[in-house]
């Protein structure tokens, strides 16, 4: 059985692709053990090309948790979309950031605690890119 997390992360995936279908790019989710993508995608011409990587919190908060190789996996064509989902008893909605992966490598900060270590990526850096699905050359 999955987890709750798991099950949170394949929301988002899937959110995000309808997003992408939606306006009209081809969005094609990846197996789970595709490193760094989540969602293969493309134009109707398949002229352009890009590779998402969808990271997704079950409710609104500031940061979004990153793998260490964040800050090496950058590309022109490689973006990321960060997720905060937003449920009610009988709805799920989502707020939507579309970021650059150059911008996520730039921004993304380790944090240390005694015990433990962990990358991170934060809303304040992510607010200029809130449904910029433009990034994709669509509206």
């Amino acid at each position: 059985m999955s987890s709750k997390a798991q099950r949170t992360g394949m929301i988002g995936v899937y959110l995000v692709a309808a997003q992408l279908t939606n306006r009209g790019l081809i969005a094609s989710p990846t197996s789970r053990s595709a490193f760094g993508a989540d969602i293969l995608l493309t134009d109707q011409l398949c002229s352009k090309s890009y590779s998402v990587q969808v990271k997704t919190n079950s409710k609104p908060t500031s940061t979004w948790l990153l793998n260490k190789k964040s800050k090496e996996i950058v590309g022109k064509n490689h973006v990321y979309v960060f997720v905060n989902l937003r449920k009610t008893e009988s709805s799920l909605d989502a707020d939507y950031y579309i970021v650059p992966s150059k911008v996520v490598s730039k921004y993304m900060q380790k944090v240390k605690r005694p015990n433990s270590t962990w990358y991170a990526f934060y809303l304040e850096d992510a607010q200029d890119y809130k449904d910029q699905w433009s990034i994709f050359g669509v509206k």
